[in-house]
């Protein structure tokens, strides 16, 4: 299947700003900031301050080239295709989301990084992150920043408390699959009533579907999110729930981040970033009580994001000396310090900066954990299509947790709405 203008304008909620434009218009085609400056546009927590600073004074590498960072804001997404339609005023370089994939179709707007050398240093990165910024047809579109390797938080004190392992490589023995943890869960349950394993369906469901070789679509366009490594994930999350095993905290409701704080989530799997976002964050008082140990059923990843140089950048080989510098293992290292971005260079794993015991965890090195997740996660194919067909799957998944359908309604109703959603956007 080949993938049309027109049908990545669809696929976004910048579609109909990039459409208003009209990708193909004419334009000034330049680019942002003086002559002497890169432009680069990211989000709130992507980059290290630091390192930014640094080369605002001047790129190592790239003499007379400094880099000027805007922080958006909002939509990025959107705010990003509108300037690439109107292509006057574009930036540079550009952060990308894990969402990576929904920009192959708009390709063109963007260097092959191939043709920059960006092979040389191909066997510095983890190979399926690598893979993530290559389109269908080999365009190196995007190149790897960090990572998001995914494993089991739980609370030590109230496994303890239930009269289950304690310790993480015991932990991780007991819970070496989805059926065993969901039976550990249970237990849990039992001791300690009101205990839970997740926070909701959705969350089940997102880190089993982060573990998997396949999603939902092939690379040639053909549609398997109905198949059986799609229900297999689905059934595993709507029998957590039905054990009673989830908190039934919705993502973006108020007792998100309560079930962290009273302790009622007593484990979790979740990625790396959960740890701040999570525990850190809404259960300061629980420090040296939270454990890592390998996931249920294998590594897996989520999260993540990538650079991109933009095909109207003034100087495309100073802008590729800048992404390498910043995304090196010695400055990966450095980021994961802050903003807490888990890198996808190998060798940074053993960086001093990245070994510290971590005192939150009872002074564990849960860098180690994370390390062995991402380098034997196997990767899998992201489509540009991924995010609409994932909405309406988890939003039927809510159903079932709330009540309001049977699993079978639930799935079926799903799989009508991704094949309505599909056909909309000309995908089948």
């Amino acid at each position: 299947m080949t993938l049309t203008r027109r049908k990545f304008l669809s696929l976004t909620a910048g579609g109909v700003a990039a459409a208003t434009t009209g990708l193909t218009g004419c334009g000034s085609r330049s680019s942002l900031g003086a002559h002497d400056e890169l432009s680069l546009w990211a989000w709130t927590g992507s980059v290290n301050d630091d390192l930014i600073a640094q080369a605002a004074k001047g790129i190592p590498g790239a003499t007379g080239k400094k880099i000027a960072l805007t922080r958006i804001g909002g939509d990025y997404k959107t705010k990003l295709l509108t300037s690439l339609a109107g292509k006057s005023m574009v930036p540079d370089i550009v952060g990308l989301n894990d969402d990576v994939a929904t920009y192959f179709p708009n390709a063109d707007q963007f260097l092959d990084l191939h043709e920059l050398g960006a092979d040389k240093v191909k066997g510095d990165f983890l190979e399926w992150k690598w893979k993530l910024g290559i389109t269908p047809d080999n365009r190196m579109m995007a190149f790897p920043m960090d990572t998001g390797p995914t494993a089991l938080f739980y609370r030590r004190d109230i496994f303890a408390k239930a009269g289950l392992p304690t310790e993480p490589g015991d932990v991780a023995a007991a819970a070496a699959e989805w059926p065993a943890y969901i039976e550990l869960g249970k237990k849990l349950k039992q001791a300690v009533p009101g205990s839970a394993i997740t926070d909701n369906i959705t969350s089940t469901y997102a880190y089993r579907l982060a573990q998997l070789p396949q999603r939902y679509m092939t690379p040639d366009g053909k549609y398997i999110g109905d198949q059986d490594h799609i229900r297999e994930a689905w059934d595993l999350s709507v029998q957590v729930v039905k054990e009673g095993l989830s908190a039934n905290a919705q993502n973006g409701s108020t007792d998100a981040n309560a079930v962290i704080t009273n302790g009622r989530l007593a484990a979790f799997v979740g990625a790396v970033w959960w740890a701040q976002l999570g525990p850190k964050n809404a259960a300061p008082d629980s420090k040296g009580q939270w454990r890592v140990t390998p996931a249920p059923g294998g590594p897996g990843n989520r999260g993540g994001s990538f650079l991109a140089i933009t095909k109207y950048c003034k100087d495309p080989e100073a802008a590729f000396a800048f992404i390498t510098w910043l995304e090196s293992a010695k400055s990966q290292a450095q980021s994961f310090l802050d903003p807490v971005l888990f890198p996808s260079t190998p060798a940074s794993y053993d960086d001093p900066k990245m070994n510290d015991p971590d005192e939150f965890f009872g002074g564990q090195k849960i860098v180690d954990v994370f390390a062995e997740s991402a380098k034997k996660y196997p990767g899998t194919y992201f489509s540009p299509y991924d995010s609409i067909i994932n909405k309406p799957i988890t939003a039927e998944l809510v159903n079932v947790e709330i009540g309001a359908k049977s699993s079978d309604q639930a799935w079926r109703d799903a799989q009508h709405l991704v094949d309505r959603e599909l056909t909309r956007v000309g995908a089948i």
